[in-house]
């Protein structure tokens, strides 16, 4: 699987590029963990290869070159190519990455016509030998031609390996039964041929647990078949398990326009030519009819309708859209018909980032994983020498060369570490998915142990408990200051900033027709106000003290509406020119519908939440007293948002943090986990730990649980394969397990941990959960 992008290799400004190359030819942990070791043996080269996605995140320097390091992988016996992928569906036949699968034959596919043909040869030989009235004479020539083509061409992609592993003088899960298929195989044929299993008459009892004493007329051809049989139905369940829980985001990647009408000047105006989605450029004009997809990021230019985002971000409710707003790709055209101007194509929108987000989630690996990936490196080895010990201490305690061989084949089978090497990556890639379909994105899966411990979360206010919408609701002038005069000059200098207030007190003149100048020399004092050249007059727009720290006399009535707009929990912003405060202009936001039900969430999760803002006390106590919030932090800069959460952490608390703006991603990234709105800014994104595609808080509340069940699954699964292996290995070397069982037990615990993998996609965000998913 490749990035999301033209190709997937990127650069960084230090000069180190990453790649991540597609690898083939893994069957288990344990070669992931030696074509990692391979590759971090160049100089400068740090890589992470993960066995479920089949594929290899590699750091390296400007000194190593791309054939080096697939040149590298292939030294080690497998392969690696570098795929080129495009956010876009592409067209079949278009020589891309998405052809390879189809070129190549479905791994899928293949598997199952070698597991059906593998199991129906290989019940009558289980049948014969498990029911000892249904053995004729000479059945065990019957049960031996049905088992070598199991053992052949069924294990055959096991052989192939274990030779290969062979030849680079190491050892994996293949290895472990390839060994214990042909050894059983090869004592069977070496009692019929040279023994006494061969005779007519030959019978033989079926036990769980092996009797010593059996002597040259015991055969193991069930036991040769059902192996490569079991392995093989393990193996299958796998495939398919990775491709359904890869499904979600391929249908993420397929969510993308694959045409687009581009609107193009013509001799009678503007025509539409419809063009491949990539031929489109920023700064085009398109057209989006009732029904169709939005084909990339931009703005509306003409027209109004509603949005339905809800195959990307989960929200049921369309969002009504117009001239000035901004529309999401990939997201559908519920109404009217829209011209919006493309402001990101490719590889830099919304989708190919979420898309980034989510690949680059499932490619890294958590610290639990890496702990399986070194076990799994070292355990065949280790296997192998504890089968090699049991046989040599029941020959030597018993002398029964059946006996032994029977122990040292079942510890063989009963060890493989299949199940510990696909614990972690088949949940992190299962939970991550079902993550994209909500609207919640992991960035990594270091993020699931953040979400295990924390216990506070800190909110912004604007954009985040509130719509962030402000609006202005009226002005109050100085005597002697004409209301529209004082309006008129503060928009046209607040039109100049991107602060949500700046743009209320914009939108609220030209709202009411007033045409707005320019501004020169405009600045802005982070947290405090703006200030600027307006008609030729120097104005201050902001925090009423701090009007009065520049020299300018706040007279009493502003005083006193300051503080009736506080007192209501509303925002008043001072505006004043030639020494004096003239006009005290009032906003409001909203809270949003859904906070109160978050914060609720939020202390069903443990989480105590806090209210930060840079807004005045009374503000933020009137915004937090509806939604029950008590501690509240208020007039905090934005510098000083990480302050606080320093000290936070400094009183013992584990903290997350939910944020949206610029202002917001120092302190996203001091908190011990960032939460970034979808909706905000890309700077907050960047620094979170976790985004959240909608702008609905309770999404915040699902997105710690998502990784909490994701991290709980990791947690059962490396339970039950570690415990598997613990209790087995000794039961097996005792010679009380049959091979057969052993094999049916090791195929199972990778069908056990898949499948509960794979429970993860049911989860469903508290807004629309259901009984049995919870």
């Amino acid at each position: 699987m490749s990035t999301i992008g033209t190709t997937s290799l990127t650069a960084s400004a230090s000069g180190t590029s990453s790649v991540e190359l597609a690898i083939g030819g893994m069957t288990c942990a344990s070669c992931a963990a030696r074509i990692e070791k391979k590759l971090n043996k160049i100089d400068g080269v740090t890589a992470n290869v993960n066995f479920a996605m089949e594929s290899a995140k590699v750091h390296f320097p400007p000194t190593v070159s791309l054939d080096q390091l697939i040149r590298s992988v292939e030294d080690a016996g497998y392969t690696a190519v570098l795929p080129t992928f495009s956010a876009a569906p592409q067209q079949p036949g278009d020589g891309t990455a998405s052809d390879a699968p189809a070129a190549a034959g479905d791994p899928v596919d293949s598997l199952r016509r070698r597991l059906v043909v593998s199991w129906v040869l290989t019940l009558p030989v289980l049948i014969l030998a498990m029911v000892p009235p249904l053995q004729f004479d000479n059945w065990q020539w019957l049960s031996l031609t049905l088992a070598a083509p199991v053992v052949v061409w069924g294990g055959l992609p096991f052989h192939r390996a274990a030779w290969k592993n062979l030849r680079h003088a190491t050892a994996t899960m293949d290895t472990l039964i390839s060994m214990g298929v042909i050894a059983a195989f090869t004592w069977s044929l070496w009692a019929l041929f040279l023994g006494d299993a061969g005779m007519p008459g030959m019978r033989m009892d079926f036990t769980l647990f092996p009797e010593p004493g059996a002597g040259s007329s015991e055969i193991y051809l069930e036991i040769a078949a059902a192996l490569a049989a079991f392995i093989l139905l393990g193996r299958y369940f796998e495939a398919h398990a990775k491709r359904r829980s890869g499904a979600a985001l391929r249908a993420l990647l397929e969510l993308g326009a694959k045409d687009v009408a581009i609107l193009r000047p013509g001799p009678d105006g503007d025509v539409e030519v419809r063009v491949p989605i990539e031929e489109l450029v920023v700064g085009d004009r398109f057209v989006i009819r009732p029904g169709e997809k939005v084909a990339t990021d931009g703005v509306v230019v003409e027209g109004t309708s509603a949005i339905d985002a809800a195959l990307l971000t989960g929200e049921s409710v369309p969002v009504e859209v117009g001239p000035g707003d901004p529309v999401t790709g990939a997201t559908v055209n519920a109404g009217g018909r829209l011209v919006v101007e493309a402001s990101r194509v490719g590889a830099d929108t919304k989708l190919a980032q979420i898309a980034r987000l989510v690949v680059d989630a499932q490619s890294g690996k958590a610290a639990v994983q890496r702990l399986a990936d070194r076990l799994s490196a070292v355990f065949v080895p280790i296997v192998i020498a504890l089968s090699v010990g049991t046989l040599g201490f029941w020959l030597g305690l018993t002398g029964d060369v059946v006996s032994a061989f029977t122990a040292a084949v079942a510890v063989l089978i009963i060890a493989c570490p299949c199940a510990l090497g696909l614990a972690t990556p088949t949940a992190l890639l299962v939970g991550t998915g079902r993550g994209a379909q909500l609207g919640v994105l992991i960035k990594g899966p270091e993020v699931l142990e953040s979400t295990r411990k924390v216990d506070t979360i800190v909110l912004d206010k604007t954009g985040t408990v509130t719509t962030g919408r402000m609006s202005l609701v009226h002005v109050v002038p100085a005597d002697g200051t004409g209301a529209d005069e004082a309006l008129r000059l503060a928009a046209t200098l607040e039109n100049a900033s991107e602060h949500p207030i700046a743009a209320a007190i914009a939108a609220g003149a030209t709202d009411l027709d007033m045409v707005l100048g320019t501004v020169t020399h405009f600045a802005n004092t982070p947290g405090r106000g703006v200030t600027g050249c307006v008609e030729g007059r120097r104005v201050l727009a902001g925090r009423a003290s701090w009007l009065a720290g520049e020299g300018l006399a706040v007279p009493p009535e502003l005083a006193s509406a300051v503080d009736e707009a506080e007192a209501a929990g509303r925002t008043a912003v001072t505006v004043g020119w030639d020494g004096s405060a003239r006009a005290v202009l009032v906003v409001s936001d909203t809270l949003k519908p859904t906070s109160a039900q978050a914060i609720s969430q939020f202390r069903k999760l443990g989480l105590t939440p806090i209210l930060l803002t840079g807004d005045n006390t009374r503000a933020a106590q009137a915004v937090a007293a509806p939604l029950k919030i008590t501690d509240v932090i208020a007039e905090v800069l934005p510098e000083e948002k990480v302050a606080v959460i320093t000290r936070l952490q400094g009183e013992g608390r584990v903290v997350a943090m939910v944020g949206d703006g610029v202002n917001d991603a120092a302190a996203l990234a001091q908190a011990d986990l960032g939460l970034s709105m979808g909706t905000g800014t890309d700077a907050a994104i960047e620094a979170s730990d976790l985004t959240l595609v909608r702008g609905d808080l309770r999404s915040a509340a699902d997105a710690i649980r998502l990784a909490r069940r994701t991290l709980s699954t990791i947690k059962g699964n490396l339970f039950w394969a570690l415990a598997y292996n613990v209790a087995a290995i000794p039961l097996a070397a005792s010679g009380r397990l049959n091979p057969l069982i052993a094999g049916a037990a090791m195929a199972l615990s990778s069908v056990f941990v898949v499948s509960n993998s794979l429970r993860l996609r049911k989860f469903a965000g508290w807004s629309q959960e259901t009984p049995e998913s919870r």
